[in-house]
């Protein structure tokens, strides 16, 4: 569908659903609140749902103006599913939207004023708070090889390596104040439509992690600054649009792999294989002393090493 030069909305809104029923119709109904001073319109797509959040949504949207559903009939992944309904989309700006949050009145117009108003076509992004109002240190700054030799193993916080994993976690920044980043979550983002055609969207290899990641360093190679506004606030019930997605933790490392080959190369990527086995042996040693019988031992170890191998096993997407 080609952008409609006449009526052109300010904002567009962009939020991928699957099977998030109650989840995205309240992310809707916070939009629904929230006093507008600017054009704007709201895509939802729903990502193959099987939950009912198709026809629940359809239902909503036909009761507000200026909300859309779009379908697809299978999961096509965040990366995918948002090229798609941006696509959709007419607005000079996008807003790209968890189903899992909940603007606070006025938080995207903050957000659009924002990057109207400076200039360079900067890319922004809000503070995101838990639902008792408590601030998610959710910013991180763009992994290197050293993140890959630390994440999420025991020598992360030994004396001479706990640097790279407070300034990748930002823990020098308390996410109380306004300031640029290198990569806000995308759980809220806002920039101009030129900005997202100039790099070309998110990478559909990445099909459910890192996507947001690789758009972050390839908008900052572009030369565009990365802001946090601390002023514009949006709850997120942080994981639930990733909850129900019961093969996460594979698909995770293999997006991880693929995002430090396009960046890093063959010999980068084959560094992170190597300490996903690290990591794997780590938790084979976590599991034998968690499980003193050994028929429980045994199938929790078979379990992860069936997960290992999934993560290994080279794929780039769902299956």
């Amino acid at each position: 569908m080609e952008r409609q030069a006449a009526k052109r909305p300010d904002l567009s809104i962009v939020i991928l659903s699957w099977n998030t029923r109650e989840l995205s119709l309240a992310c809707l109904e916070a939009l629904a609140r929230d006093e507008i001073d600017y054009g704007r319109e709201v895509l939802i797509l729903d990502n193959g749902s099987d939950d009912g959040s198709a026809e629940a949504l359809d239902a909503f949207c036909q009761d507000h103006e200026g909300f859309r559903l779009l379908r697809s009939d299978e999961n096509l992944g965040y990366a995918i599913g948002n090229n798609r309904a941006v696509a959709e989309a007419h607005g000079r700006y996008l807003c790209l939207l968890n189903s899992d949050t909940e603007v606070q009145p006025g938080a995207l117009a903050r957000l659009l004023r924002f990057v109207e108003k400076e200039t360079g076509d900067p890319v922004v992004s809000p503070k995101l708070v838990n639902p008792d109002g408590s601030t998610q240190r959710a910013c991180k700054r763009i992994p290197g090889l050293g993140v890959a030799l630390v994440y999420d193993l025991p020598w992360a916080r030994w004396p001479l390596l706990r640097w790279i994993d407070d300034r990748y976690y930002y823990r020098d920044f308390d996410h109380e104040s306004s300031r640029d980043v290198e990569q806000p979550p995308a759980a809220c983002l806002v920039l101009s439509r030129e900005t997202w055609d100039e790099v070309g969207g998110f990478d559909e290899y990445l099909w459910l992690f890192y996507n947001d990641v690789d758009l972050c360093r390839r908008l900052a190679r572009g030369g565009h600054r990365i802001h946090y506004l601390a002023e514009a606030r949006v709850m997120h019930h942080e994981g639930a649009s990733t909850r129900n997605f019961s093969r996460m933790v594979p698909l995770w490392a293999r997006n991880r792999i693929t995002y430090y080959r396009k960046h890093h190369g063959r010999l980068g990527a084959a560094f992170v294989r190597w300490m996903i086995r690290v990591r794997g042996w780590v938790e084979w040693w976590r599991l034998g002393r968690r499980h003193a019988d050994p028929e429980s031992r045994r199938a929790s170890r078979k379990e992860l090493a069936e997960v290992l191998a999934d993560a290994l096993s080279g794929k780039t997407g769902q299956t």
